[in-house]
């Protein structure tokens, strides 16, 4: 088993910047593929982003702000956001699988964290 715990969030004005952490335990996940996903107040749980080690991908709502790197000395992944808008307000849910490629797909994902509330102020 996996456990995944999500840390760094806040609250932080728009136009600013913040860092979530991802650590996992139980295993070593530098070969699973990791993503982070959202959910604003009222919304569905979104994608954000994801990795498998080798390549990245982002939604185009974040492209260019957000920027996803993985530690696997520390079995650690996070996610930098920076220019931050008020519609970045969420929950933000870091996920893990051991099998397939980057995927947007909530469901595929096998692990997921508590979360972490981050809401960004106008």
């Amino acid at each position: 088993q996996v456990q995944l715990v999500e840390s760094g969030g806040g609250l932080v004005q728009a136009g600013g910047s913040l860092r979530l952490s991802c650590a996992a335990s139980g295993r070593t996940v530098s070969n699973y593929r990791m993503g982070w996903f959202r959910q604003g107040p009222g919304k569905e749980r979104e994608f954000v982003g994801g990795s498998n080690g080798i390549r990245t991908d982002y939604a185009d709502s974040v492209k260019g702000r957000f920027t996803i790197s993985r530690d696997n000395a520390k079995n650690t992944m996070y996610l930098q956001m920076n220019s931050l808008k008020p519609e970045d307000t969420a929950v933000y849910y870091c996920a893990g699988s051991r099998f397939g490629g980057v995927s947007a797909n909530a469901g595929s994902y096998e692990y997921w964290g508590q979360g972490t509330q981050v809401t960004v102020s106008s």
